[in-house]
């Protein structure tokens, strides 16, 4: 490639090279796929507009909601454009079809059961979807060679989508729930969309399922993208010696994204295209998981209990943050009329301390009292060079604030199955074959099997989805780290007068002053989220209805009920249930939580580091229990410890907040502050 080609080269590889490298795609057919790449996207994206304008819809429907398109939301667009512009882009890009074409393939009779070779090879290979079966070969006469450099292929896509936003595309976008059916092998053949089918689809989608994270933007932004590969890609079986490898490959100058597709070894005429759904696992049993979807068994021989990960567990998640643990100091001993002088990057901070003994600074350097919204790396430093300097942050304090390592340390109070105020969790890196035999043994016990997904650092429900589906929940393993908790079927639900019983969750602030002496307050203050929708076991993808995160969702209505006012309503409507005999409860919860996370020295546990201080705030539900001697409780489930929490409502309903936290935190006094003395 000379001249102009070459330049094109070079940046293609700038912009594309990590990505590639990172998918494993081999070098020399980097060239091919960036002329292949290049073809003709600007027509195919004007010839995607012009179908969507006769179609007469702009303007009219988004993927999100019925407002206008903007142009950040453009690819959206252009995805949705594939359901009728299948291999749309000018034929140079898409030339699999010169090398390869889709067979069916019959159903082995009765008669033929006894040729067990055939059996055999049918069981290595499972095909996604119901019948009828197809498999993908080698058609060209030439046959293929992995050596040569335009062996390599793109593959479109027929779907791409947000979880969120799966049903409402089903059923608005025109053709899409029909070429779904269809790819899927699902009975649909009206005009008009209905919800049968769709619930087939949403089911089925999750043997078809790809996908991929974007690197940059915002956390909405980055959360995974699902797609469903064209039916060329979508009937390629799999293999565990795969003759394929395939790799989704986000095209920056268009934004779109695609499956790259090259050769592992040479093919001849009429050889199978395979792909290995597991690829990079390398563990038998959790190859054996995460092809259920695909292969269904039981997972019998494995022990579903989860025991506390490995001091070495610990010893890499400290590695991984790059936090280095500080020195042994002592605590320093500041003067009674001592003004501290505070360096923070927090604006509530800045607008809302107004303590005689607090001022600000713009010198990190000659600051008393270090608080930042970013996390804190080298505590080493800090206490050889300024031991005397506090900061709102622990070492190791990720112990808490991440899902996954909260659920593990919480064992260390209720055993392998964890303690009762908090669900039951699973880590789906480390835990999935416990998982799986939990479910499995659940299913045929005829339990309850809701589970919601989440993502380990992520709040504000972002990536989060409720689900009774298996294969869901082991495909979800694939987009982002994960763990899995046992969703809440009973819980404890408040009577809004405009919608009926809701499920509602609770945010507690707690201050930790110190671990050695382990001293805990919390806020005397809550804060309340209600879901706008009656709850109840069903339309699972239903935010309104299983979430109470609505501050951040646009358009969305926010019901506000103040602690003071919430009280009397739900001790009028749970009569038998006092709320300070509630409260009392959820105290002991947090108590515990903290005890356990402090209970080992880092980073196995909390650092104690005498100048650290913090606070967080701890969201929670109540679920109905039943007590040891048979009575009906309501018993705390801790859902979450926030890290630097937003205190937006806090300061504006109470204006005196954080005079009250810095007081407690870094004065040691607590008088006629508004914080209560847990531990």
């Amino acid at each position: 490639m000379a001249g102009d080609g070459a330049d094109e080269l070079a940046s293609f590889v700038a912009l594309h090279g990590a990505a590639l490298r990172s998918s494993g795609v081999p070098a020399r057919y980097w060239e091919s796929l960036c002329r292949k790449l290049r073809g003709e996207l600007v027509d195919f994206i004007q010839k995607g507009k012009q179908i969507w304008r006769r179609l007469g819809c702009v303007g009219k429907m988004t993927m999100r909601s019925t407002v206008a398109w903007d142009e950040s939301e453009l690819w959206y667009l252009v995805q949705s454009f594939r359901v009728w512009v299948a291999g749309g882009a000018a034929e140079e890009v898409f030339d699999a079809g010169d090398y390869f074409g889709i067979m069916q393939v019959e159903e082995v009779d009765e008669e033929e059961e006894g040729d067990e070779e055939m059996e055999d090879e049918l069981k290595k290979k499972p095909n996604p979807g119901n019948e009828p079966c197809f498999k993908v070969i080698v058609t060209n006469e030439n046959g293929l060679q992995a050596s040569n450099p335009d062996s390599v292929f793109l593959i479109d896509h027929a779907w791409t989508y947000r979880i969120e936003h799966a049903r409402q595309q089903l059923l608005h976008v025109p053709g899409l729930l029909h070429r779904m059916a269809n790819l899927m092998g699902i009975d649909f053949h009206g005009e008009i969309p209905d919800e049968g089918s769709v619930e087939q689809v949403l089911q089925e989608m999750w043997k078809y399922n790809q996908t991929y994270q974007l690197s940059q933007g915002t956390a909405e932004e980055k959360v995974p993208v699902w797609y469903i590969m064209d039916e060329f890609g979508s009937r390629i079986q799999h293999s565990d010696q795969p003759s394929f490898a395939t790799a989704p490959l986000f095209y920056t100058p268009q934004q779109i994204a695609y499956t790259v597709l090259w050769p592992l070894r040479d093919l001849e005429t009429g050889d199978e295209v395979t792909r290995d759904y597991a690829y990079g696992e390398t563990d038998r049993l959790i190859r054996k998981c995460v092809l259920l979807p695909w292969a269904p068994a039981e997972v019998l021989d494995v022990n579903c209990f989860t025991p506390e990960p490995s001091d070495e567990h610990y010893q890499a998640i400290l590695a991984e943050n790059k936090e280095k643990l500080p020195i042994a100091i002592k605590p320093s001993v500041y003067g009674k009329d001592k003004v501290f002088k505070v360096f923070t990057d927090i604006q509530q901070v800045l607008n809302s301390l107004t303590h005689p003994r607090f001022v600000f600074t713009d010198n990190e350097a000659e600051a008393d009292i270090l608080y930042n919204f970013s996390h804190f790396k080298d505590y080493r430093k800090l206490s050889e060079e300024r031991p005397e300097v506090m900061l709102n942050q622990f070492p190791c304090e990720n112990l808490l604030t991440v899902k996954d390592c909260l659920a593990s340390i919480s064992r260390r109070a209720g055993g392998p199955d964890g303690p009762r105020w908090l669900p039951r969790t699973f880590n789906l890196q480390t835990e999935l074959p416990q998982f799986i035999c939990y479910f499995q043994q659940r299913e045929r016990r005829g339990e309850d099997n809701h589970w919601i997904c989440k993502p380990w650092n992520l709040a504000r429900s972002l990536d989060t989805h409720v689900t009774n589906n298996l294969n869901n929940i082991i495909r979800h393993r694939e987009s982002s780290p994960k763990v899995v908790c046992k969703y809440i079927e009973n819980p404890v639900l408040f009577h809004r007068e405009d919608v009926g019983m809701v499920k509602f969750d609770i945010r507690y602030v707690v201050l930790l002053r110190s671990i050695k002496p382990l001293k805990l307050y919390v806020y005397d203050v809550f804060w309340l989220r209600f879901s706008n929708r009656a709850f109840s076991l069903s339309d699972l993808d239903d935010y309104e209805k299983h979430f109470t995160v609505m501050n951040y969702a646009p358009g969305v209505t926010l019901k506000q009920v103040h602690c003071e006012e919430f009280v009397p309503q739900f001790e009028k409507q749970y009569p038998e249930h006092l709320w300070t005999a509630v409260q009392a409860n959820i105290f002991k919860a947090f108590a515990e939580l903290f005890q356990v996370a402090s209970a080992k020295p880092a980073p196995l546990g909390i650092c104690d580091y005498p100048s650290s201080r913090a606070i967080y705030a701890i969201d929670l539900m109540l679920k109905w229990d039943t007590s040891r001697d048979g009575k009906r409780i309501m018993q705390p489930q801790i859902l979450e410890v926030n890290f630097n929490p937003d205190c937006d409502r806090a300061c504006k309903y109470h204006p005196t907040f954080f005079n009250d936290v810095f007081s407690t935190l870094f004065l040691d006094e607590t008088d006629n502050c508004h914080v209560t003395c847990i531990v």
